[in-house]
């Protein structure tokens, strides 16, 4: 069984100090075996604010967590319009990861991280060619037996998280990566960039879709709450590539609490859901 934490939105520039340190105290509790952190880093891509989310994220390393990270659209400057085109992610380059398609394996996982984030698109996200070819790719090589955990900042998929359920905004070329997706058997696709939790079966959104779950998270640790959803984080318990456990981590306003806990499990057709009650929670 692998258990990953995946963090997204923290937005250092603008965000809850408390919350950062509580974060770290469940993560030190929990142990995970991978933290995946779904970018927007920072709040305006500033120098102050990378070098407070490096320090984070040195943090963790040194705990000994491994990590797979990628920027979002906030990690790219809004205002140095120069910067914005010349190096859009120079800095997060330097100070986060140089690596904006990361690439994490072990026996019961293949995870790969995909950078939506575009200098000409401001607040949405767009894939390209290459990286579509990438995910095929990547994924062929993988055994069977693995899971398969796509990672991007902006969904792949529209979805009714509005607040009057209206569909969100996918990333651009969408149809076309839902294909690569596909293609290549994914399991699980992770994204944040919205602020709000959510997870369904890619199918009952996209048709064609193949088989993939699909996983939203809130942000962390910012103060940009959306919908009056507190700040999260979602805690993966992932057994074999058909069965998958999520708890939604809630901020309470003093520490990180166990929410909403729902086990999915796919039967090779369709993902059925399960809740599961406070005994249950590993």
């Amino acid at each position: 069984m692998a258990r990953i934490a995946h963090l997204s939105d923290l937005h250092f520039g603008a965000i809850c100090p408390k919350a950062v340190s509580a974060t770290e105290a469940w993560l030190e509790q929990q142990q995970p075996d991978l933290v995946i952190i779904s970018g927007d880093f920072t709040q305006r891509a500033r120098v102050a604010q990378f070098r407070a989310a490096s320090a984070y994220v040195n943090r963790l390393r040194a705990r000994g967590f491994p990590v797979l990270l990628i920027p979002g659209n906030h990690d790219i400057p809004l205002y140095d319009v120069f910067r914005r085109f010349a190096s859009p992610l120079g800095r997060y380059k330097r100070y986060i990861s140089n690596d904006l398609c990361p690439w994490f394996e072990d026996d019961e996982v293949a995870v790969l991280g995909i950078n939506t984030a575009r200098s000409l698109t401001i607040k949405d996200g767009r894939i390209n060619e290459d990286q579509m070819r990438m995910i095929e790719e990547r994924f062929h090589a993988v055994a069977p037996g693995k899971t398969r955990i796509l990672v991007t900042h902006h969904p792949l998929f529209a979805m009714p998280i509005a607040s009057g359920g209206e569909l969100s905004e996918a990333v651009g070329r969408s149809r076309s990566a839902i294909k690569a997706v596909a293609a290549a058997k994914i399991h699980i696709a992770l994204a944040g960039h919205f602020h709000q939790t959510y997870a369904q079966a890619a199918r009952k959104m996209v048709e064609d879709a193949g088989q993939a779950l699909v996983i939203q998270a809130g942000t962390a640790t910012s103060t940009r709450l959306r919908n009056d959803q507190p700040q999260s984080f979602n805690w993966l318990h992932v057994r074999r590539h058909n069965e998958v456990e999520l708890q939604v981590v809630v901020w309470d306003g003093a520490s990180f609490q166990r929410g909403n806990h729902v086990e999915f499990t796919f039967d090779g057709e369709n993902w059925s859901t399960r809740e599961l009650t406070d005994s249950a929670r590993p």
